[in-house]
Parts: structure tokens; C-alpha cells; sequence
């Protein structure tokens, strides 16, 4: 029999599935007061070149005024001050005579009225140094796909739940020591680092709760986990205006990690996951707690040891499974590769709005909120839209329109502002939309024995993705629509390849590599699982054919 068959007797979706998903919100709300938290400590605030040599004529330089600036401070093209040049002697005599300039040889003196303290003005990281401090979130982003790798093998040798907690404390302990970072090289270690734990939360908790959900039920599970990344989107604009000097901000972003770490230690074991790794004690110590709790002990009573023993394939007790697996077998091959890029393609153009928050004409605060606001309504009708027309429709579509917005954003000129706001709102909706489908849709098409390894693996290309966005944004230094064009082209080519996918709704989740690539997980699904047992056949790992037994 199927293990879907053994969730609906001890009831696939109550009590129990509803307290498991209420602690696993909290680790997926901590997710984007991390992700996110760039556009916060590090942002760049109003500066000028700092005029300490009029503290050697005896003049007071605590708030020089325009007229005082003009003599020292060359005018850029829009009639802005010069943010990163200053003159080699003042303009005093005569303001139309030639003068040379030099870059800032006293540091730079910040504007503090948005931002007390930002990484971009403890360590001077503007100007010719800009760069450096962009690398930050794609230091913290390869961190992630780093980790992504490292959790999805982790996890699917040692368990879920166990990997999750590891991922918790190491997430706390990393972010406390990346406020207290004294140097730039100290900061970027641990921002990768942190990246890297982070990932943990990021892939373990949607594959756990998927796994202990019946069919009917895991867009709705899928749905809500993707709820709580919006909580914490908008709540890290509130603690982000409330708090401006970013080592408190960072502090204050760390602490949900310590209570997610004290909430998760109820959490359950995967049992599909403990079944299919021959662990059938555990899990059934796990299923008559999720049927008593769900207040269905008549069927607790049949869950003997020789009834869970029926599910565990012997293939996949007898190997041990790698990333290799997932390009060894045609189909298998095919939904890594081709989901792989679908979810390069989510992160980069998701990330890609995300981090321009800034260039609307609105406060920063409020174009955070919103772009996390925006992305409750678009996930709720993700909910309905995924039951009608699937997900393979579903995750093609959300691509191709966000890229199709974002060159529509591209043809508008600057000075329409609200029109602008509006469609990139609209566009961070859609690329939210596709971002969701993609965890439930990945979840769905790879088998027990790899699904951490395959959400591992599509994590990290779409970290890489995540790294790649903000270095991409840089390129408007050479053309200023480059970036635009790119995320564009990348959304509509990805949404495209995402029909070669095959559909999984209301389709059994498939437990090993021949359930995929014989489909006998669509098949069994086709028979129905109410009337009879589906009677799994058991594979020598060392054969290609199947044999009876």
C-alpha cells in the first residue's frame, strides 16, 4: 500500500497537520528578515566628499550650506553635488576658472536623516568602493545555494526535523556575531555564513510539511507556508523604520531564530521519510501520535509493523542515494534540468524587484511593505489558480508574465512614477505567485528517496539566481535598460521551458526513481487508492527491469 493511503485513515489533514504547519510558519516568516535585509543595512545614504580642511582654516563644518559646498564640491550633470569628487582647492575667487578635482581624500560625511548607520558608511563603501558593498547580499546569497547543496544531502541521510534545528541554532549564533563584525572581511564572512544555515529553513520546512499532508490538501499547505515569507516581508519594513542603525536591525532579525529553535523541538520526523529509509518503528510511534491527536484511534489500531513494512521499497532502503541520481535515469534528468533553470529564473527576477525598492518616487519603508503586501493576494489566488489549471501552467505563466511586466516597465519613461510603481508592484505579485508554485511544484515532481536532494539542488541554482541580481543591477552603469532587458529575457525563455515539465496535480507523491520514470505513482493514481491496496513492487537496485515478488 501507498503511504497516501496510510494519511487518509489517520487523517491527512487536521489537528495534527494544522500545529505542524502553525511552528513551521515561523521558521519560513524568519526567511526574508534575512533575504531581504540588504536593502536595509546595507543601503547607500545621501553623502558628499567630507570637508575636514575647513576645520584647519578655523571654519565650522558641522552643516555647511549650499553656497559653502559649491566652493569645494563640483556639481554633477542633473545640478546635484558631486558625491564622490571634490576640488583640490576651493572655487573662491573665481567660480568660472578651471579647477581639478580629486576623489575624497578626507572619507565622506552621510546624510543621517533616513539611516543612523548603514554597512555603506561605517566602512565608506561607496564610490569607487560601491561594488563592494552590492557583493554583500551575493556573498550571503552563495552562502545560501552553497547551503541549499549541503542541507538537501544532510537532510535526506539524517532526517528532516534534526537538520531543521541544526539550521536554527547555527542561524542564531551566525547572526549574533555578524552585528558585532569589527571589519568589512569579518561582516562578509558571516553574512555568508548566515546565508549558508539560513538554507536550511529555507528547504527543510516546505518539504516537511508537504510530506505530512494528503493530496487534496498540499497546494493549501504550500500556500500557507508561502503566507508567512509575506508576514515577515512586511514586517521587516516595520522593524526596518523603526530601527535604523543596522547592527541593532540585525540583532533584532536574529532573535525569531533562538524561539524557532525552542518551537521546533516538538516538531515530528518526516514518516515517509522514515519509511522509506526502513526506520518503521519511528514512524509509527509518529503516526499513532498524529492519529490520536487527530481522533481517529480505530485506524491507529491496524498500523502494525508488518502493514508499514508493506510501504518500505527495498530499493531504497539497500542504497544510498546522491545528487548523481538526479541525471543517471531520461526523466529524472529532464525535471532537474529543466526545473533547475525555472527556478534560476524565479529568484533572479524575483530578487531582482526586490532589491529595487528605491527610483519610484515613494519612501523605501513603504515600497517594502507594500511589494509584502501585494504578495498576499497574489498567493491566495495562487491557491485557486494552481487547482484549475495545474502547476506546470501555472509556473510557466507566472514567469513569462513577470518577465513580460518588466519589460512593459522598461518602455515607460521615469518621470510616471506612480504608473511605474504600480506595474512593479503587479510584476513582484506574479514573480511571488511563480515563486510559490515552485517550491509546491519541485516538492510534488521528485521522489522521497531524492526530494531533499532535488529541492536542494533547485535551491541552489536559484541562490545562484538570488547572487546574480543584484550584480546584474550594476550593469546600468554601462546601459542603463540593460538590467531591465535581461530580467525580462530571462522570465519569458524559462516560463517557456517549463512545458516540458510533466503536471503533478492531484497526482500520489512517487516514493522512489521507477516510480518517476514509469509513472507507476500517475497510474496508481489513475486506479484509486480508496477501494484496494496499491501493492508496490520491490526492485533489486542492481537490476533494470522490476521483478515480482
Amino acid at each position: 500500500m501507498r503511504f497516501e493511503e496510510i494519511l487518509d485513515d489517520i487523517g491527512g489533514f487536521s489537528r495534527f497537520q494544522f500545529l505542524l504547519l502553525s511552528i513551521l510558519c515561523l521558521p519560513r516568516a524568519i526567511l526574508p528578515l534575512h533575504f531581504l535585509l540588504h536593502n536595509f543595512i546595507s543601503a547607500t545614504p545621501p553623502h558628499h566628499c567630507s570637508l575636514r580642511i575647513l576645520a584647519k582654516s578655523n571654519e565650522s563644518i558641522g552643516s555647511p550650506d549650499p553656497e559653502t559646498l559649491a566652493f569645494w564640491i563640483p556639481h554633477q550633470d542633473d545640478g546635484s553635488f558631486s558625491s564622490c569628487r571634490v576640488y583640490s582647492t576651493p572655487q573662491t575667487s573665481n567660480l568660472s576658472r578651471e579647477n581639478t578635482t580629486v576623489i575624497c581624500p578626507d572619507g565622506w560625511t552621510y546624510d543621517k536623516s533616513q539611516f543612523s548607520s548603514t554597512t555603506a558608511s561605517e566602512w565608506d563603501l561607496v564610490c569607487n568602493d560601491k561594488q563592494l558593498n552590492q557583493a554583500l547580499a551575493t556573498y550571503f546569497f552563495l552562502g545560501v545555494m552553497f547551503g541549499a547543496i549541503v542541507f538537501g544531502q544532510l537532510s535526506d541521510k539524517f532526517g528532516r526535523k534534526s537538520m531543521l534545528l541544526v539550521a536554527l541554532i547555527a542561524s542564531a549564533l551566525i547572526g549574533t556575531t555578524a552585528a558585532f563584525s569589527t571589519s568589512y572581511i569579518m561582516f562578509a564572512i558571516s553574512r555568508a555564513l548566515s546565508g549558508f544555515s539560513l538554507s536550511g529553513l529555507s528547504i527543510i520546512g516546505i518539504v516537511l510539511g508537504i510530506e505530512w499532508t494528503d493530496i487534496k490538501h498540499r497546494t493549501f499547505t504550500g500556500t500557507i507556508m508561502s503566507l508567512s515569507w509575506s508576514v515577515g516581508n512586511m514586517l521587516l519594513a516595520l522593524l526596518a523604520y523603526f530601527i535604523r542603525d543596522w547592527r541593532h536591525l540585525m540583532l533584532t532579525v536574529t532573535v525569531p531564530c533562538a524561539v524557532g529553535t525552542i518551537c521546533c523541538w516538538w516538531l515530528p520526523e518526516s514518516a515517509r521519510w522514515l519509511l522509506v529509509n526502513g526506520r518503521t518503528e519511528e514512524a509509527k510511534k509518529y503516526l499513532i501520535q498524529c492519529a490520536k491527536m487527530n481522533r481517529t484511534n480505530q485506524s491507529a489500531t491496524k498500523l502494525d509493523t508488518e502493514v508499514l513494512r508493506k510501504v518500505t521499497v527495498s530499493e531504497v532502503v539497500e542504497k544510498n542515494h546522491t545528487y548523481l541520481d538526479l541525471v543517471r535515469t531520461p526523466q529524472l534528468r529532464k525535471i532537474t534540468l529543466c526545473s533547475g533553470l525555472s527556478w534560476f529564473a524565479v529568484s533572479f527576477l524575483y530578487y531582482g524587484i526586490s532589491f529595487k525598492i528605491s527610483g519610484f518616487g515613494v519612501s523605501i519603508y513603504l515600497t517594502q511593505f507594500i511589494y509584502g503586501a501585494i504578495e498576499v493576494p497574489a498567493k491566495i489566488l495562487t491557491f485557486f489558480i494552481l487547482d484549475v489549471i495545474g502547476r506546470r501552467n501555472g509556473q510557466a505563466w507566472f514567469l513569462m508574465i513577470t518577465g513580460a511586466l518588466i519589460g512593459i516597465n522598461t518602455a515607460i519613461p521615469l518621470e510616471y512614477s506612480v504608473i511605474r510603481t504600480c506595474i512593479a508592484v503587479v510584476a513582484k505579485g506574479f514573480s511571488e505567485a511563480a515563486f510559490t508554485t515552485a517550491f509546491l511544484y519541485s516538492s510534488e515532481l521528485y521522489p522521497t528517496v531524492l526530494r531533499q536532494c532535488g529541492v536542494g539542488y533547485t535551491s541552489c541554482l536559484c541562490r545562484f539566481g538570488s547572487s546574480l541580481a543584484p550584480m546584474v543591477m550594476l550593469l546600468e552603469d554601462v546601459w542603463l535598460l540593460l538590467p531591465p532587458v535581461i530580467f525580462a529575457g530571462t522570465g519569458i525563455i524559462s516560463g517557456s521551458l517549463v512545458f516540458l515539465l510533466p503536471e503533478t496535480l492531484n497526482i500520489h507523491l512517487p516514493e522512489n526513481i521507477l516510480d518517476v520514470e514509469e509513472g507507476r505513482h500517475i497510474q496508481g493514481n489513475a486506479e484509486g487508492s480508496g477501494d484496494g491496496e496499491i501493492q508496490l513492487k520491490q526492485f533489486n537496485c542492481e537490476d533494470k527491469a522490476p521483478q515480482k515478488t
